[in-house]
Order: C-alpha cells, then structure tokens, then sequence
C-alpha cells in the first residue's frame, strides 16, 4: 500500500481522537472524569487546552485532503505528539496525573511514530 494513503489515513483518525479528547477536555468535571483528569481547572487553561487540541486536529483533517502532504507540518505535529507524551509522563512520574490520565499520552506517541515513518520515507525534495 501506499505510503501517503496510509498518512491520509492516519491524519483522519487523527483529527477524529483530537476532537475526541477536545471533548473531553472541555469537560473535565463530567466527561473528564471518565479519563480521571485533574480538577478543578481554570476555564482559562481548559478552554486554551481545548483550542490546541482542536487546531492540531482541525490541521490533520487538512492535511489529509491535500493534494501534497505538507511535510514541514507533519514534522510539526510531531514535535507535538512526542511533547504530548513526554510531558504526560513527567506529570505521571510526578504524581501529577494518574495511570488512567496518561493512557491517551501513549496513543500521541504511535501517532508520533507512524509520522516519523511517513516522514522517514519521504524525504525533503
């Protein structure tokens, strides 16, 4: 198969997870629970949070129905997802989010890691 229709891909569940999470983020006091998210939370950072979240995911959704994949912008979502999970497994290690909490961190990374396969494969022009 493919490589590039297998990111196509790949960016749609995604983009889909991301405005999962948004969801759930926005929420942390009812569906927030369910992923055993630290409260309370300023409005502030949950809804700052949130707009990340959803820019990340609204650009995946992009990218997967452009013509070229924008490689710099893979290569930015992936600084992102490997940030993602590094800084959920500091905030675990200290204590600061439960075991539940950081399981979502750990799909960031295979989400990382297929990007860098993709990124690996296609190298600069």
């Amino acid at each position: 198969m493919n490589r590039d229709v297998v990111m196509r891909r790949v960016l749609v569940v995604g983009a889909l997870f991301n405005f999962f999470v948004v969801v759930i983020v926005l929420f942390p006091d009812t569906l927030g629970r369910f992923a055993d998210l630290p409260v309370p939370v300023s409005r502030f950072y949950t809804w700052l949070l949130a707009l990340f979240i959803g820019l990340f995911g609204a650009a995946y959704a992009w990218l997967s129905r452009r013509p070229t994949i924008d490689r710099p912008l893979v290569a930015l979502a992936t600084v992102g997802k490997i940030g993602v999970f590094v800084v959920a497994l500091l905030c675990w290690q200290l204590g600061d989010i439960s075991a539940k909490a950081f399981g979502p961190a750990i799909v960031d990374l295979l989400f990382a890691l297929i990007f860098l396969w993709w990124l690996r494969a296609n190298p600069r022009a």
